[in-house]
């Protein structure tokens, strides 16, 4: 496959580059240093209507694919916030999938528009302390008492908490020994984040200090009815409408992670001089960021495809989790090597690579790690018995 951006996706980069522009190193090393979600760029986004870039014309969105909105996010990224700047907008993309897919008129008439325009935040509730990615036997329950369900259970690793309205939480409403498949039996709610009930903790990680992360406590809290999305028990294939493109997007954003840190590194090896000659001129320095960048073009041309066949409505699970591992690996071995490039200016903050070391390694371990996805592939694309 051969790609190339089109007309339009050329002009949503360039759209999306100049947004970024005014969030600078200086911006980013701040909030890298004293956290704070960034909201003067999710409302810079919101401002110019990027954020429903891939949400229905009729619901104030743009109507466009995750193509579009991987090239859009891929951008934020290598702009130069990194992580950071991603995950502030990241959510917006693919966690609310499952409701323009299964939800009715008037679910996405409630929950789309105030997202597209900035109005309100949502997290992603799914995965579970003791479940992690057995998603089929999460433990948090949600049983009906008349027009409402009632929830209590824990959740972990949910990003942006602190500051969502709302959560879209995958819950189990029938016992997994009352069902015929374990994939039966979870339901999806797009639901109000009420603290009275949801105590929101945050914690304490080694990067994207400025979007938060969280485990959840949830006692008693009253979800009505009509907070339900499509039909109960099928929650499970719905989520999986928001974790195909999730990959993509992170396959994406990795390469802009990496490319903004081989740009670094270029620079600097072409100004450093030592033993009268630029770094850069030295194949030791070269070779090394020259396979990065072959490796980070290679992961983004499987990140492209991953979406253009989520977008034709084809299969991609095999594709989507192929870029997410290679997109991945590719970003943390290029912020590492820039990191090198640097010598033990690398390790200082004013360089910036640091931090993208730090945030590119997030992208290795979630939203599924790559021992998982080789299992995935093994079964699925070379038909190989099910290791777990």
């Amino acid at each position: 496959m051969t790609y190339q951006m089109t007309e339009e996706q050329t002009h949503i980069r360039d759209a999306v580059t100049r947004i970024c522009e005014p969030f600078d190193d200086a911006f980013w090393l701040e909030r890298d240093r004293v956290g704070g979600f960034p909201h003067e760029l999710h409302q810079a986004m919101a401002k110019d209507g990027w954020l429903g870039i891939a949400m229905p014309e009729e619901y104030g969105g743009s109507g466009l694919g995750i193509t579009e909105a991987a090239i859009m996010m891929q951008a934020i990224a290598e702009s130069g916030g990194g992580n950071s700047a991603a995950s502030a907008i990241h959510m917006n993309i693919f966690g609310l999938n499952p409701v323009v897919k299964f939800g009715t008129d008037d679910q996405k008439k409630r929950a789309l528009p105030p997202l597209i325009r900035g109005e309100q935040r949502a997290c992603f509730g799914v995965t579970e302390p003791t479940t992690g990615l057995d998603t089929t036997k999460l433990k948090t329950r949600a049983v009906k008492q008349g027009d409402k369900y009632i929830v209590h259970g824990q959740k972990v690793w949910i990003s942006t908490a602190q500051v969502a309205d709302n959560i879209l939480l995958l819950a189990r409403t029938t016992p997994i020994e009352d069902v015929k498949r374990p994939t039966d039996g979870l339901s999806l709610f797009y639901t109000k984040l009420d603290r009275d009930y949801v105590d929101v903790r945050e914690i304490e990680k080694m990067g994207r200090k400025c979007v938060d992360s969280n485990e959840l406590f949830i006692d008693g809290l009253p979800v009505p009815a009509e907070d339900l999305i499509g039909e109960e028990g099928q929650g499970f294939r719905q989520i999986l409408h928001s974790l195909n493109p999730e990959r993509a997007l992170v396959a994406a954003e990795s390469v802009g992670i990496g490319r903004n840190a081989l740009k670094r590194a270029a620079q600097y090896a072409r100004e450093r001089v030592v033993f009268g000659r630029p770094i850069g001129q030295n194949q030791g320095v070269q070779h090394p960021l020259a396979a990065s960048w072959a490796e980070l073009e290679a992961a983004n041309l499987m990140a492209m495809n991953a979406a253009n066949l989520y977008d034709a409505g084809k299969p991609c699970g095999n594709e989507a989790n192929a870029a997410k591992y290679l997109g991945a690996e590719a970003a943390v071995k290029a912020t590492q090597t820039a990191q090198l490039t640097f010598g033990g200016f690398g390790y200082a903050k004013e360089y910036h690579v640091e931090r993208l070391v730090r945030e590119a390694i997030l992208f290795r371990l979630a939203p599924v790690t790559p021992q998982l996805i080789l299992s995935f592939i093994a079964e699925h694309a070379l038909d190989l018995p099910k290791s777990y």
